[in-house]
C-alpha cells in the first residue's frame, strides 16, 4: 500500500509541474496541448489515490481538451458536460465526489466556448472546485497545484490584458 501511495503522490507532483506549465502559456493552443498530458497524468494519480470519480473526470477532461485544440463547439461542450454529469452522479458516493465533476464541467465550457481572459477566469472557478477535491482526497501535489494555479492564472490574465491594451494603443 505504501508504494501505491508514494507513486500516487509522485504523479501528483508531476501534475503540479505540468499544470503550472500549462497555465503559464499565453497561447491557448499550447495551454490545451500541455493540459492533455496533464489530464492523463492526473487521471493515473487519482485512480492510484482511489478517487475514482476524479479519475474518470480527468480521463474525460483529457479527451475533451484534445478535441478542443481543433474544435470550438458548444455541441461538444454540452456532450462532455453531460458525460461528466452522468459518470459523476453514477460514481459519486458522497457529495464531495461531485467537486471534480463541477470543476470538469466548468473547464469543459471554458475550453469549448471561451477564449483568452474569459477562458482563464472560468478556469479560476473550476480550480476552486478541484482545490476542494484535492484537499478532500489527500492529493498533496494536486492541492499545491490548484493553489498555485489560482495565482499563476491571475498573473497570466494580467499579462494578456496588458498585451491587449498595447495592441489597441
Amino acid at each position: 500500500m505504501m508504494s501505491e501511495i508514494s507513486l500516487a503522490q509522485a504523479l501528483g507532483f508531476v501534475s503540479f509541474a505540468l499544470g503550472i506549465t500549462a497555465f503559464y502559456q499565453k497561447d491557448d493552443k499550447k495551454l490545451k496541448l500541455v493540459m492533455v498530458i496533464f489530464n492523463i497524468n492526473h487521471m493515473l494519480h487519482f485512480f492510484l489515490l482511489g478517487a475514482v470519480t476524479a479519475g474518470f473526470s480527468a480521463l474525460l477532461s483529457a479527451f475533451r481538451t484534445a478535441l478542443s485544440v481543433k474544435f470550438q463547439s458548444k455541441i461538444l461542450a454540452y456532450f462532455f458536460i453531460t458525460c461528466n454529469l452522468v459518470v459523476g452522479f453514477y460514481l459519486a458516493e458522497q457529495w464531495l465526489d461531485l467537486l471534480p465533476i463541477a470543476g470538469a464541467c466548468i473547464g469543459t465550457y471554458a475550453l469549448f466556448c471561451l477564449e483568452g481572459i474569459k477562458m482563464r477566469l472560468a478556469f479560476l472557478v473550476g480550480a476552486l472546485c478541484w482545490l476542494s477535491n484535492n484537499i478532500a482526497v489527500g492529493s498533496i501535489g494536486g492541492t499545491l497545484l490548484e493553489a498555485t494555479l489560482l495565482s499563476v492564472n491571475v498573473v497570466t490574465m494580467l499579462r494578456l490584458y496588458r498585451q491587449q491594451r498595447v495592441a489597441v494603443a
